[in-house]
């Protein structure tokens, strides 16, 4: 009985403390093996299940993918929303907060970073949501004129 109490107490404490600060409930955030280096920062950009194996398979390089039943989540540096557009069927989570039940790991990476490079997940979900892909901000382009 006091193990029991004890699992519950300690659950509950765990699960406040991954939820950002505001946040309200529902939010976990996907914890990385201690292995890997996360200098950047972590986001997490989740695609709709039965996107993740064609996704998986046509990217060059995959970082940590995590899964529930609903979405597949994969890590990108933090910022890598900045002028991309995402289209609507993705969701991204800044801080790798996602609003998943049980997400759980199911790839990891060979090296030691765990990200997925954030421009070639961009243009594959943007091609197998049939969305062209859109660069700029709503500010307009950001280019350096020559000169």
């Amino acid at each position: 009985m006091l193990r029991n109490a004890m699992s519950h107490l300690l659950g509950s404490r765990l699960t406040r403390e991954s939820r950002p600060p505001g946040s309200g409930g529902g939010l976990v955030q996907l914890a990385l093996p201690p292995a890997l280096s996360a200098s950047l920062g972590c986001d997490a950009v989740g695609v709709p299940a039965g996107y993740g194996f064609r996704l998986m398979s046509h990217l060059p390089r995959t970082g940590c993918v995590f899964a529930d039943a609903d979405r597949w989540w994969w890590i990108v540096p933090a910022g890598s929303d900045l002028d991309l557009d995402w289209p609507s069927q993705v969701a991204y989570a800044r801080g790798a907060y996602v609003p998943a039940v049980r997400p759980r790991l199911i790839h990891a990476p060979d090296s030691r970073t765990p990200y997925t490079p954030p421009i070639p997940l961009f243009l594959m979900v943007c091609q197998i949501t049939g969305v062209t892909p859109s660069w700029a901000a709503a500010g307009g382009p950001h280019a350096v004129p020559a000169g």
